[in-house]
């Protein structure tokens, strides 16, 4: 009995952590070229974030979000 409890339990623990990952899945070098490109469009230089990185980039990425965004216009 020991021996199925010690398979067990394993498997129902790391059973969620497996299903998670499968469900992300990486990019591909495309598509990092892609959103590099994106934004740089919008105004990122990643060559001079040295000192601003997280703050740049986050301004560039709510940029092109409120650029991408569907107008909510009543027209």
């Amino acid at each position: 009995m020991k021996l199925v409890q010690s398979f067990i339990i394993p498997v129902v623990v790391t059973a969620p952590a497996v299903s998670y990952s499968q469900q992300n899945q990486p990019f591909t070098w495309a598509e990092v070229r892609e959103q590099l490109v994106l934004l740089k469009k919008t105004g990122y230089n990643p060559s001079s974030d040295h000192t601003q990185y997280p703050r740049n980039i986050e301004a560039a990425q709510a940029r092109l979000s409120s650029a991408n965004a569907p107008s909510t216009s009543g027209t």
